[in-house]
């Protein structure tokens, strides 16, 4: 008999979607599952973003204290944070200074809620500023590592912290008078003012607890989380899958959904809650678009066609993406009409299908905070991502895209508690507008088949070399460039092909990776050999920041 897998919920609820399918091939029947049911009403603080490049890092750091967050621009209404019901509210670093006419200010209404507040550098300056204090240029300024001296040590914002620890700051403006009722928590060498609070639950930090720099930071975060907001950390994957499950039942009713598959865990995950949710009412498209790697269309339709018994349509779209690409060169332009055709082909196949209300969709947050939506504001706009600022402005379908605010490791998190099998949950990230932004220039049928050829040799000897699940990402890039080479004593003009491998958590920042020099050896020896057309291979060791993961 196959042992179900238990997922840790409110009552050990079962979530075992494939487990089932697999005891169903063996003939085997299990009991029903039973619906999950949160433990308790969700527990949300919510990060006010004033356009620090740690703001996004600051609400992964919540909800790796297992409670949810949502980022919202400074001047986001009442009216757009009252449905995440927060207990409390962080306010982020950024780049201006308080005393600037046009400063950014936190809204009024995160006052007037009396609910606790962290300010985290800038946030903190916000408060002192807003709240009767002054804030002034400091004599010296103050970047990279410091050591912090606590002072009201017996304070619950410092449980469990030595008297004196390493700190991240980054800021020239200090706190020259703390607003009233305010105390000085802990100092440094060039802060007096390190950390403020009061007895009302308000605090502020002079320094970034967000980053790895920080080593307490995470311990300081969880403080107030749990000590000052009064959280218990109840934010599971269990009970996202309950919350996602009962809000697309609702929401869905009696509408039919289209799921727009591509075999990435992002649409498995997506898919599956929208089938435990819906059932038939869901119909999965898998659209070829031409610009996939080898055998990804075969090896996807296989998958989800024997393990999770879904209603899938095929269509090989391949000619029409191809035709729209033509003589593009532009990457933004390339991402608006790959995320555009898509939509033209769902809308096309809905239609045969009869009344279709919902299009499904895997995005994820990164794209939404990387795409920059009006939503975020503060947040410059690093690249379109094709299902996000690609969409046509007028759609026929309504989206549903339950995991919009996950990061990828939450989803991940979500996969595994759903029983999705290692192999789909694990595999790396692989962009909507597929090898078009992976082939620098126009894209043509040859310069496809090219990059093919050379990304399975990637793929094949990072896979030989146990190193896949190490990677956040690694493939190849085509480069719009030929150089001279040799080869069996004549000369060629052949294309160059960059190898690219990345380590993250979370594609917001990545790393890249240091391959052993053998296998970077075997790689290169193996493109250069098998592919016709490439006579030299180099690989990309810049990270993200200043570069992107992908090339384009």
């Amino acid at each position: 008999m196959v042992s179900r897998r238990r997922v840790a919920t409110s009552g050990d609820v079962e979530v075992s979607t494939y487990l089932e399918i697999a005891a169903e091939k063996r003939g085997e029947q299990l009991l029903p599952i039973k619906e999950p049911e949160p433990e308790a009403e969700r527990e949300a603080v919510v990060v006010i973003d004033f356009g620090s490049q740690y703001s996004m890092l600051i609400a992964r750091r919540v909800r790796e204290c297992r409670v949810y967050s949502e980022l919202v621009p400074y001047d986001a209404p009442w009216e757009r944070v009252a449905p995440i019901r927060p207990k409390g509210f962080i306010l982020s670093g950024g780049p201006a200074s308080v005393y600037e006419p046009g400063a950014p200010l936190a809204p009024a209404y995160i006052y007037e809620s009396h609910l606790p507040i962290l300010g985290i550098c800038y946030g903190m300056q916000a408060i002192t500023h807003q709240l009767g204090g002054k804030v002034a240029l400091g004599a010296k300024r103050e970047y990279g590592h410091a050591i912090l001296h606590l002072g009201a040590v017996d304070s619950p914002f410092f449980a469990d912290l030595p008297p004196s620890l390493p700190v991240w700051m980054s800021h020239g403006d200090v706190i020259a008078e703390m607003p009233p009722g305010f105390t000085t928590l802990a100092h440094t060498e060039n802060s007096p003012v390190a950390v403020m609070g009061n007895e009302n639950g308000v605090f502020g930090l002079q320094f970034h607890p967000e980053v790895a720099h920080t080593p307490e930071g995470k311990t300081i975060l969880k403080n107030f989380l749990y000590r000052v907001c009064g959280c218990k950390g109840n934010w599971t994957p269990a009970n996202f899958i309950a919350e996602s499950v009962a809000g697309i039942r609702e929401r869905v009713a009696g509408g039919r959904v289209v799921g727009a598959l591509s075999g990435g865990v992002d649409s498995a995950v997506v898919t599956t809650l929208i089938h435990q949710a819906v059932g038939d009412q869901l119909t999965c498209i898998f659209v070829n678009n031409g610009l996939l790697r080898r055998e990804e269309a075969e090896r996807t339709l296989n998958a989800f066609r024997h393990n999770l018994k879904m209603n899938i349509i095929y269509v090989d779209a391949t000619q029409r993406f191809l035709d729209q690409l033509r003589g593009v060169v532009d990457p933004e332009e390339k991402r608006r009409l790959v995320g555009e055709e898509f939509i033209r082909v769902f809308e096309e196949e809905a239609a045969k299908i009869g009344q279709v209300d919902f299009l499904a969709q895997g995005t994820l947050y990164p794209d939404v905070i990387e795409s920059a939506t009006p939503q975020d504001r503060a947040s410059a706009k690093i690249k379109t991502h094709h299902n996000v600022g690609g969409l046509p402005s007028k759609m026929k379908l309504s989206l549903l895209e339950p995991l919009r605010h996950l990061f990828k490791d939450e989803v991940r998190e979500v996969g595994l508690a759903l029983g999705l099998p290692e192999e789909m949950v694990w595999r790396q990230p692989f962009p909507g507008p597929g090898l078009a932004i992976r082939i620098i220039g126009e894209v043509t049928q040859e310069k496809l088949e090219i990059l093919r050829a050379a990304d399975w040799i990637v793929m094949n000897e990072i896979k030989k070399a146990q190193l896949y699940r190490q990677l956040w990402q690694s493939f190849a890039v085509l480069a719009d460039v030929k150089t001279v080479g040799v080869m069996g004593d004549f000369r060629t003009y052949g294309y160059l092909v960059a190898l690219r491998a990345v380590t993250s958590d979370d594609a917001m920042t990545a790393d890249w990776a240091r391959l052993p020099y053998d296998l970077l050896s075997r790689i290169s020896n193996r493109i250069v050999n098998e592919v016709p057309g490439v006579n030299r291979v180099v690989y990309d060791i810049s990270s993200k920041p200043p570069s992107t993961i992908e090339w384009e």
